[in-house]
């Protein structure tokens, strides 16, 4: 979905359109009330269904007379966007300080993952104001949406540090993050993401609390128990699921809910923990929508002291 406002010309259901690198044709149009119009006029904003991806904030929004070539532009300019990219050796934000320290002025490369894209408009203007006379914040990828492959391949290929607010790696990301040595941060607190971002270009790492990850478990089927509500059927994927830990449901990469394990039983029996490669049944307290194909991540905070 994409709110534009027409310049010129008519936008209809149906017309094949290209904002950036997304691509698609007009699904539907809705008007200013959620209502379904048949079309936009000069002048008149409406939301478009129909992208095969979401749109970046001020791309411009152009209508082609065949859909292949709205296709055929959107993906020339995802290329270029990726052939642009330096290969160079990876870089955390604890490796920072040593560059400066040296006298380097050194560039942040930035993949931003957000949840939504007034995250990501409200982290890029935070990083903007920073001082970057020492340290230039470079924000190279941007998108709504769970943490990709191709996400940690464009960071490993230019150097980036990904930064996840309120979205977690999907598929085989995690995994190759650490094959590649990409630096992710998660974050779903605004301002700890900028605080943590400055801290590292002035070189002043403080011991911070971060979320180790435990476990993981996969809903296979969801029932309802008396007097403990929804519980979710649950199958071990990784680690182990504790009773004590905290937990977040995470639904197609995007967290949903974060909160605390309110039961957790084999079969019949009430139990602490539960390792990987068996079935259990999780009951989230204070959340009853936990849905089939979910998963349920569990974690504990930790401090963790920052070297220079």
């Amino acid at each position: 979905m994409a709110t534009v406002r027409v310049e010129r010309c008519t936008l209809k259901p149906g017309d094949a359109v290209v904002a950036g690198t997304s691509w698609g044709r007009v699904r539907a149009l809705l008007g200013t009330h959620g209502e379904r119009i048949q079309s936009a006029a000069p002048a008149d904003p409406a939301e478009s269904l129909g992208l095969n991806s979401v749109a970046t904030a001020g791309d411009e929004f152009r209508v082609f007379e065949d859909e292949r070539d709205a296709r055929k532009l959107a993906e020339e300019r995802s290329l270029r966007e990726r052939l642009a990219e330096r290969q160079k050796p990876h870089m955390s934000l604890d490796q920072l300080f040593d560059h400066m320290e040296e006298g380097k002025t050194t560039e942040l490369n930035l993949v931003v993952k957000a949840d939504v894209m007034g995250s990501i408009d409200a982290l890029k203007e935070a990083f903007s104001k920073m001082d970057q006379s020492e340290v230039h914040i470079n924000i190279i990828h941007s998108a709504v949406g769970g943490i990709t492959e191709t996400d940690v391949q464009l960071a490993a290929a230019s150097d980036a540090i990904i930064i996840g607010f309120n979205v977690r790696p999907t598929g085989k990301s995690k995994e190759l993050a650490k094959k590649e040595k990409v630096d992710m941060r998660f974050y779903r607190v605004i301002y700890q993401a900028i605080d943590d971002i400055n801290a590292a270009r002035v070189g002043l790492l403080k011991p911070v609390k971060e979320e180790k990850d435990i476990g993981s478990a996969e809903v296979r089927n969801t029932f309802k128990v008396p007097r403990a509500g929804l519980v979710a059927g649950c199958y071990v994927t990784d680690g182990e699921i504790d009773r004590n830990d905290k937990a977040r449901v995470v639904r197609d990469g995007t967290i949903v809910f974060d909160g605390n394990i309110g039961s957790l039983r084999r079969f019949k029996d009430d139990v602490k923990t539960v390792k990987s490669g068996y079935e259990c049944g999780i009951g989230i307290e204070g959340f009853q929508d936990i849905k089939v194909g979910d998963v349920i991540e569990t974690y504990r905070e930790v401090e963790v002291k920052r070297t220079e």
